[in-house]
């Protein structure tokens, strides 16, 4: 695997699934430790590092949320001949729907399944929680939001790193328009907190509308971080996702 943009918390998983993760708006690759460790070993679990965090923080930010996916999906490309799937929370449901959609484009395997967690479908204009127009903004929306991030704010060292990375995540988000393109044929698990201020019901069901290959939800307790509490109980999600894909196929 590409060590610039994958990161993986523990041992390779020789043999098992390959599940990808990407981070939400303002996140990093270390926001998914919880879930990879329950994970851990039934898959050979990573997580995306964006630029402009962490190890990658000299780097700019990516601009628009496709072309993010674009590069994710040439660095994955040559580790798509075992099977794998995709998982992204919030902003980073966008970067994977969009990763999968140019890994097509790059004629590669489909992932087994698509989780997409904490955000709904894409739509031509920017939700009012995607338009934010100052750092007041952001800051409110990151604490209304919660999770782990939240949190980091209260720290003014951490604040001042974290910023130039949520301003460029939420105009990316603002900017962001879904191009035109056929359903994908992977089958979408959509996951949500059944609090979750940003994400209304009637959101989460249009993914549907974005793949031929059916559209499950699945409800949790908690907020739009809901995640965060129960790493174990999305994990079983996963793995009963990913199970049924295989034995459909007979794997």
């Amino acid at each position: 695997m590409d060590s610039l943009w994958f990161r993986r918390f523990g041992t390779e998983e020789s043999g098992a699934v390959r599940l990808i993760c990407f981070p939400h708006a303002g996140g990093s690759a270390a926001s998914y430790v919880p879930l990879l460790r329950c994970l851990s070993p039934r898959f050979d679990a990573l997580a995306v590092q964006y630029p402009g965090r962490q190890d990658r923080r000299r780097e700019e930010p990516a601009a628009d949320i496709a072309g993010l996916a674009g590069r994710i999906a040439a660095a994955l490309r040559p580790a798509t001949g075992r099977p794998y799937a995709l998982f992204g929370h919030s902003m980073g449901a966008l970067v994977a729907f969009e990763t999968a959609r140019a890994l097509r484009e790059l004629g590669a395997p489909a992932p087994l399944r698509l989780f997409l967690s904490g955000r709904g479908a894409p739509t031509r204009q920017p939700g009012p929680h995607d338009r934010v127009p100052d750092d007041g903004a952001i800051l409110a929306t990151v604490r209304r939001l919660g999770g782990t991030s939240a949190a980091a704010l209260a720290d003014p060292d951490l604040l001042e790193l974290a910023l130039p990375v949520l301003r460029a995540d939420y105009r990316a988000l603002a900017a962001y328009r879904p191009a035109p393109g056929e359903p994908l044929e992977t089958p979408v698990t959509v996951l949500t907190g059944d609090t979750d201020p940003v994400v209304a019901p009637a959101e989460v069901v249009r993914w549907r509308d974005f793949t031929r290959s059916g559209c499950e939800v699945r409800v949790f307790p908690g907020g739009h971080f809901y995640l965060d509490h129960c790493p174990a109980a999305v994990a079983d999600v996963v793995l009963d996702g990913v199970r049924a894909i295989q034995e459909a196929a007979g794997r």
